[in-house]
């Protein structure tokens, strides 16, 4: 698996490029701004983009994703239950102070036990409310490594004050979906420094019972 994971845009939203070393098949997830950097490293590593995938509709992880669209033709996947943060970007924007990132379009809508594949690789969607409404997570069982978006993070868990967020539900989702998933994995949050499931089930504040 190749597996580049560096921060884009002024929120440092820590964006994906995951490719099979084999077919060169890739998927991009959160391609939230800096696109022609995701660019080169695409073609540093000869990768066909198959999927841009959005982990939730906040503007600093789908921001660059139209611009990724044109620039590769792959189609940009979200969970339907953010369909509604989208015609918010506008709004979003302005409480972040960026510049809005105009009209995104979906082409795919990705459900709960979805798979997206490049490649050999295969990810389980993991619809993971509570962030926002829409939020999943991507697990590679083969690898063991979680793309958790702003759901889980090293030593927190996602904001739940902003349209569509509830504590409950991201408690709920943590608890029984993210922690259901083996102490080796490695997590990968939407922003700071990676992290994996044992360690979060120690010692994160917010997962203790």
């Amino acid at each position: 698996m190749i597996h580049e994971i560096f921060p884009v845009g002024p929120l440092q939203c820590n964006c994906s490029v995951i490719g099979d070393e084999a077919t060169r098949e890739a998927m991009v997830i959160d391609p939230g701004d800096d696109i022609e950097d995701i660019l080169a490293l695409i073609a540093k590593h000869q990768l066909h983009v198959k999927h841009i995938v959005i982990t939730h509709a906040h503007i600093d992880h789908v921001g660059g994703a139209m611009k990724l669209r044109a620039a590769t033709g792959a189609p940009i996947l979200l969970n339907q239950n953010d369909y509604s943060l989208l015609k918010m970007l506008d709004m979003q924007a302005a409480w972040c102070g960026m510049a809005s990132p105009g009209k995104v379009e979906i082409d795919q809508p990705l459900a709960p036990a979805d798979t997206v594949k490049a490649g050999s690789l295969v990810a389980n969607v993991i619809h993971t409310p509570g962030h926002t409404e829409g939020s999943v997570c991507l697990y590679f069982p083969l690898q063991q490594k979680l793309i958790a978006g702003d759901t889980l993070f090293a030593g927190s868990i996602g904001r739940t004050d902003l349209p569509g967020g509830s504590f409950d539900k991201i408690i709920d989702s943590l608890r029984e979906k993210v922690l259901a998933l083996p102490d080796e994995t490695v997590v990968v949050p939407g922003h700071g420094p990676l992290t994996t499931i044992g360690e979060e089930r120690e010692s994160n504040p917010f997962l203790q019972k």
